[in-house]
C-alpha cells in the first residue's frame, strides 16, 4: 500500500494541471449517462460514490473525498454504494451495516485502514467481528443488523445500482443520476496548484452545473474555506 501511494504521488506530481485549467470535456473528464437515474435530493445534487474496501484508488481517494463533501456545505446530499466486486459480500454487508447504524463517517476511514494498513482482509464473517470488537463497536446490535434481511435486500440494491449506472470500476462518482466522473482515472491525470486533484476539480465544476439548474442562475457556488488564523 505504502509503495502504491508512493507512485501515485509521483505521477501526479510530475504531470501538469492544464486537463482541468478549461472547462471539463464531455466524454474526456466525465461522460453521461444514456438512461439518466431518479434522484430524491431535492434542491440539493445527489452524489453517489460507488467504491470498494479491497481498492487501493479507493483508500487514496477517500480522505480527499471527505474534504470535498465538507466544502460543499449544504448544497450536496452524499450516497455510498459498496460494489460487488471479488464476490466480497462481506465487505458490503460491512459498510451497509455501519450505515444502518449512523456510523460511516466515524469509521470509513478506520475501515479502509483494517484492510489496506492492518491487513485484515474482511472476507470472512469472522474477520469483520474482528474488526468490530477491535474498534469498540457494539457487537451484539452490529451482528444483529448484519445478518439482517434489509442488509441483504442492501446488497440485492447495490448491485442493481451497479448496472444501472454501468459501473465497471471503482472509484467512481455520480452526480445528480446523469453524469458520471472516474476520480481513479483522473487521480492520475493532474493535480492543481492548490493540492486538489482533477477529479475533484471536475465534480466542484458539474455540481455548480447542476446546483445552478435546480436552483436558479443567481445560485452561489460552494463558500470558500475560512483562511488559516495567523499565529
Amino acid at each position: 500500500m505504502r509503495l502504491f501511494r508512493q507512485l501515485l504521488v509521483l505521477s501526479i506530481a510530475f504531470l501538469s494541471f492544464s486537463a482541468v485549467a478549461q472547462e471539463p470535456r464531455l466524454g474526456q473528464e466525465f461522460t453521461v449517462l444514456e438512461r439518466p437515474q431518479l434522484t430524491d435530493s431535492g434542491k440539493k445534487v445527489e452524489i453517489t460514490e460507488f467504491f470498494g474496501y479491497f481498492c487501493p484508488a479507493c483508500n487514496a481517494f477517500e480522505p480527499y473525498f471527505e474534504e470535498w463533501i465538507k466544502k460543499q456545505g449544504d448544497r450536496i446530499v452524499v450516497k455510498r454504494v459498496h460494489v460487488n466486486f471479488h464476490e466480497l459480500v462481506t465487505q458490503q454487508k460491512l459498510y451497509f451495516t455501519l450505515e444502518a447504524m449512523g456510523k460511516v463517517n466515524e469509521y470509513q476511514l478506520k475501515t479502509f485502514n483494517a484492510y489496506h494498513i492492518e491487513r485484515n482482509r474482511l472476507s470472512t464473517d469472522a474477520e469483520v467481528m474482528k474488526y468490530v470488537e477491535k474498534v469498540g463497536l457494539d457487537k451484539k446490535k452490529f451482528a444483529d443488523i448484519y445478518s439482517s434481511f434489509s442488509i441483504q435486500s442492501k446488497v440485492n440494491r447495490a448491485t442493481q445500482l451497479m448496472s444501472d449506472y454501468k459501473i465497471n470500476g471503482v472509484p467512481t462518482v455520480a452526480i445528480d443520476g446523469r453524469f458520471i466522473v472516474s476520480p481513479a482515472d483522473l487521480f492520475a491525470k493532474s493535480k492543481v496548484r492548490d493540492g486538489s486533484h482533477a477529479g475533484l476539480v471536475v465534480m466542484d465544476w458539474l455540481v455548480d452545473k447542476v446546483y445552478k439548474e435546480k436552483n436558479g442562475a443567481a445560485a452561489t457556488a460552494a463558500p470558500a474555506p475560512a483562511p488559516a488564523k495567523k499565529k
